[in-house]
């Protein structure tokens, strides 16, 4: 808003959206002193509550105060310009209302908490205060410290007094009116400082600095330190450079002397300044690298933009190791040099951490990067770097969609099928490829889905016409298709020829491999060393005492962990029921084969890449630079590995447990399997050299493991989406799962019926599976009962059957009953 469309005698109210789960905005009050200044999507702190103190959001602004309450004053105004675009604004309610949470759920996500403000109680003297005599002796002396200062933290105040409970004395001054109490309010993020050192003014002609030298010849420290700064900036440069200073680091780190710089600045030779600075370094390439496509890529690109002028939406269908990067670095190219925005997304940041790489040789510090691993100041910068302009184009996770990006000209989601773009707890359960999709179309935006193994509900929309198809069938360069060979454990085992959990052929094709000095990934998509632990003689199983799963044991950290709460144990030197000692680890995980690798093949260099090994900021990184350099033969992992890493050297790929994701109870179970074992599979012979992959299984007729085996994409889909149609499945139907949770089962059990009768009542048994317990019955202490809804999208008004939905669990939370029990949402659920 501007100065001239306010009046001073008008009193305004701002709508505002708080970051609690509550499905409405609430209405505050504008004080006047900055009432010129408040736009729609700025920042405003509030207070909520009796103490609560929040950042908001400014989602509307009008003159009509609330009939149901005395609006309170707004107590701060952050952003003059504001830092949420209206495109986000729309962006915020569309997933609040498809996703059926609350938009304050989703601007809590939406926001970094950096920009966020923290509030922290200080205490200082009430300069009303005249009676001395009410004082105690311990109350005086601490009156008198705080005469002395502005304001006390309790922290602070604690140390002072030199007492750890001072609450008493505390709430006796408060009640005595001493002292007052009062929060202070302060903006999480801080930019990154940079202290620099420079020539005074006076000092930067070539004369001046001679003469500066020659005066210092008794002091040969002092005069190091001015040769040492025209090492950087010469002397007939400094007329134009010596403004800009060089980092102070130079000569603290050095061999110059500390006290001979302190001298320098303070006889006014030098002087030090501070600079903000990025945090993101200064690894920008010099010549931003050339992209050169080949025809395969070339003709895959034209097809894009030629697919384009017909579809907003195009999936690029391209085998794992087809150069699918390259083609989308130059539709990038086009679309920034065309003044618009990029986004691109990817599902881990194990990914990013690789494509990031060649992505900044390409185009250095135009471009931003944006995921979960940096600090709250890192993704700050970020998103105001975009709203300043400095980044176009932006590489980021599944959060990455809700930047401030208002002029978008490409969405491309790569490897789209991926469930990792899902969001699951805490609300909003949004999926971040459809919003993605949502959020290019509103901006008139085209959006590029990229996969080797496309999503049914994709491919089914590229089949039947709404989007755009592009095929791309060939490898990269000289690069061929892995050989893909099943290996049968019904036989070695009846052989004998298995080596703990590797059969005689995987553990050969190892030793090869490291006699060839080449490398190997190992997959097996369960963490830990083993699912659980069992006693042989009473047969007592690991179990977690808040969820109905097993205890996964973790040999690295001696711990029994539950992987669903977080609980852990120590791990018991004998079985807690029958006292024997005789307990064994039952399966196995990435763990345990990092373990046994390094006992079969004592002198190769091992390293696994899971959840538990990437905690750290810089971990996946660190891992995947080592292993891309040749610095560890064997890579044991998760699905992280699986998602579009490349390495030159991956001759052999083994795969574990490939029939317990196939027969997962899901039915999305063979769809998840086919996917992954292709895309593990894509890891191997990415450069001249044929790859071979193992994948280790009961049964080798399997008509899954077949049609991966000839990477038959089109056989797989043909079966599978016959199935889905057969069954009542998406892309048929859309699925939202309900899930009622109580730490009671009977009253998490009574209100799933309640509700489930009172769908049925209006939707039908068709389109109303449940209650049932869920896969998992009990997490976090809470027994947790599923509704499952199949809605038809062609034969239902979806909106109105979730308007129904949300109505109905509203009239369950009136039951007195069933009031306590929480209600979990799931659009979409995958």
């Amino acid at each position: 808003m501007t100065e001239d469309i306010f009046s001073t005698e008008t009193t305004y109210f701002a709508d505002v959206i708080l970051p609690v789960p509550i499905p409405r905005m609430f209405t505050y009050r504008v004080p006047r002193h900055f009432a010129a200044d408040i736009k729609i999507g700025a920042r405003v702190i509030v207070q909520f509550g009796r103490n609560r103190v929040v950042t908001a959001v400014v989602g509307k602004i009008h003159t009509k105060p609330p009939e149901k309450y005395q609006a309170k004053y707004i107590l701060e105004l952050l952003d003059i310009d504001p830092l949420i675009t209206p495109a986000q604004l729309w962006l915020f309610e569309w997933i609040a209302e498809y996703y059926m949470c609350c938009i304050g759920e989703v601007m809590n996500v939406a926001v970094p908490s950096g920009l966020k403000v923290s509030s922290q109680s200080r205490m200082q003297l009430n300069p009303d205060f005249d009676h001395p005599e009410l004082l105690e002796e311990k109350e005086v002396e601490f009156i008198e410290i705080l005469k002395t200062h502005t304001s006390l933290t309790y922290d602070d105040a604690i140390k002072f007094v030199g007492e750890k409970n001072i609450n008493p004395m505390i709430k006796s001054l408060i009640g005595k009116h001493a002292i007052i109490m009062y929060e202070e309010v302060k903006e999480k993020y801080k930019p990154k400082i940079a202290k620099k050192i420079r020539l005074k003014r006076g000092y930067e002609g070539s004369e001046e600095v001679f003469n500066l030298i020659d005066s210092l010849t008794k002091s040969p420290k002092q005069q190091s330190i001015i040769l040492e700064y025209l090492k950087h900036i010469p002397v007939n440069e400094l007329a134009e450079k010596n403004t800009h200073g060089v980092d102070k680091t130079l000569f603290t780190q050095g061999e110059t002397s500390d006290s001979a710089l302190s001298t320098l600045l303070d006889k006014g030779i030098l002087e030090q300044f501070e600079v903000i600075v990025s945090r993101f370094g200064d690894d920008v390439p010099d010549e931003p690298l050339k992209i050169l496509l080949t025809d395969a890529q070339q003709a895959a690109s034209d097809e894009v933009l030629q697919k384009f002028t017909e579809k907003d939406i195009v999936l690029l269908h391209g085998i794992t190791g087809s150069g699918k990067t390259e083609i989308y670095i130059d539709l990038i190219q086009k679309v920034l040099e065309g003044g618009s925005q990029v986004l691109y997304l990817l599902p881990e940041i194990a990914l990013t951490t690789q494509i990031v790489v060649r992505l900044k040789r390409v185009f250095g510090d135009k471009m931003g990067v944006y995921h979960s691993k940096f600090s709250d100041n890192e993704r700050v910068e970020v998103w105001r770097g975009i709203v300043e302009g400095r980044y176009q184009f932006v590489v980021g996770v599944r959060s990455a969609i809700f930047l401030p990006m208002d002029n978008l000209g490409l969405v491309i989601i790569d490897e789209e099928h991926e469930t990792s773009y899902k969001q699951f707890d805490p609300a909003p359960r949004y999926h971040a490829r459809d919003v993605g999709i949502m959020l290019g179309l509103k901006q008139g935006a085209k959006i590029l889905l990229g996969s080797a193994t496309p999503s049914i509900e994709s491919y089914y929309q590229a089949q039947t016409g709404r989007y755009g198809l592009v095929t791309l069938n060939k490898r990269y360069g000289e690069a061929q298709l892995p050989d893909i060979v099943l290996v049968d454990l019904k036989a070695e085992r009846k052989a004998k020829t298995m080596k703990n959990d590797f059969s005689s052929v995987l553990y050969n094709r190892i030793q090869q491999n490291l006699a060839n000095k080449e490398q190997t990934i190992i997959f097996q998509n369960r963490r830990g060393y083993s699912p659980y632990l069992n006693c042989q003689e009473c047969n007592w199983v690991s179990e977690c005492q808040q969820c109905a799963v097993s205890l996964t044991y973790h040999m690295h950290s001696t711990e029994l962990r539950c992987h669903y709460c977080g609980h852990k144990e120590e791990i018991p030197k004998a079985c807690p029921v029958c006292g024997s000692g005789k307990l064994r680890t039952i399966g196995f995980g990435t763990e345990k084969l990092e373990e046994d690798l390094k006992a079969m093949f004592d002198t190769a260099r091992v390293i696994r890449m899971d959840l538990d090994t990437t905690r750290t900021k810089n971990a996946y990184q660190n891992i995947i630079t080592e292993f891309e350099q040749g610095g560890t033969d064997i890579l044991v992992g998760t699905q992280m590995i699986s998602k579009g890493l490349d390495f030159d050297q991956v001759s052999l790929v083994g795969i574990f447990d490939a029939d317990r994701m196939i027969h997962f109870p899901d039915f999305r179970a063979s769809e998840r399997a086919f996917q992954m074992l292709t895309q593990v599979s894509g890891r191997a012979g990415r450069r001249a050299k044929k790859g071979l992959v193992l994948i280790q299984t009961n049964d080798t007729q399997q008509s899954l493991l077949q049609k991966v085996v000839i990477n038959d994409y089109q056989g797989y889909y043909t079966h599978e989406i016959s199935e889905r149609d057969s069954y009542f499945y998406p892309p048929f139907t859309r699925i939202i799962s309900v899930t009622l949770k109580h730490e009671e089962q009977e009253k998490a059990e009574k209100a799933a019926h309640w509700l489930a009768e009172k769908l049925l009542e209006k939707l039908g048994k068709a389109r109303v599976l449940g209650p049932e317990k869920s896969l998992i019955e009990r997490i976090r202490n809470k027994y947790l009962f599923d509704i499952i809804l199949k809605l038809e999208k062609d034969k239902l008004n979806i909106k109105a059957a979730k308007s129904f939905l949300r109505e109905m669990i509203d009239a369950l939370h009136q039951e007195k009953e069933h009031k306590e029990v929480d209600v979990v949402v799931d659009v979409d659920a995958v």
